[in-house]
Order: C-alpha cells, then structure tokens, then sequence
C-alpha cells in the first residue's frame, strides 16, 4: 500500500502554490477549477513523488488554529541532511516564520525543526 497524497485547505490558494515551491521545490499541476461550485486545487508533486493537494472553496470555514488540535497535525517533508535542515530553519526564521521546535533530534531519532507556516500550518522539516 501506498499513501497517495495528503490534502491542505487553504485560504489562499495561489499563495499556498508559492510557498511549497518556494521552500520545498514543489512542481504544481495546471490547477482544477469547479466552475460549478468555485472549488479550486492544485496538486503540488515533490522530488521523491510524493504529492499534496492543496485547495479551496468559497464554502471555506475558518476556525482559529491551535498547534494541539485534533486531526492531521502537521506535513513533514525530508530535506536529506542536518545541514539542509539548518539551513532551511534559518531561511524560515529570516523569513518571519516561528520556529516551534528545533532544530533537534527528537527522543524517536528524527533531526527536525517545526515552523508555523502558511496560514498556521505546522510543517516539519527532517533530514
């Protein structure tokens, strides 16, 4: 079994796409858009083959973000070296984005740094 992708809503699509291509190298699709009921997607594909799906709608309801809220708590995304994860947490903070946790390794063996990203969105970044 395969995970086949992971899915985000997000308030501002556009600047969502931006992020993840930014900070990530993301490669996003052409985009879809339900004309019918103003959904819109991207599907963000990654090196390894990985894929998000980022998305919106005009029936998006937001509520505040807690980092310790129930359901998916965060996107973590495998840099390949403590030094990339480093160097990522500092472009982050210069960036203006908090830094949760990290760079560390964690009591599991992971070196990572957390950050609160796009629209309060926690990623993870590991080696």
């Amino acid at each position: 079994m395969k995970l086949e992708h992971a899915a985000l809503w997000v308030k501002d699509l556009e600047g969502a796409k931006d992020f993840f291509i930014k900070y990530f190298g993301a490669f996003p699709n052409e985009g879809y858009h339900n004309e019918k009921t103003g959904f819109r997607s991207y599907f963000l594909s990654f090196d390894d083959g990985a894929r998000l799906e980022i998305m919106s709608s005009p029936l998006f309801e937001e509520s505040e973000k807690s980092v310790y809220r129930s359901g998916y708590a965060h996107v973590a995304i495998s840099l390949g070296s403590k030094e990339a994860v480093d160097e990522l947490s500092e472009r982050f903070k210069a960036d203006g984005f908090e830094i949760l946790s990290g760079p560390r390794t964690t009591g599991d063996g992971y070196y990572e740094s957390a950050i609160i990203g796009f629209e309060g969105n926690v990623v993870e970044i590991t080696e």
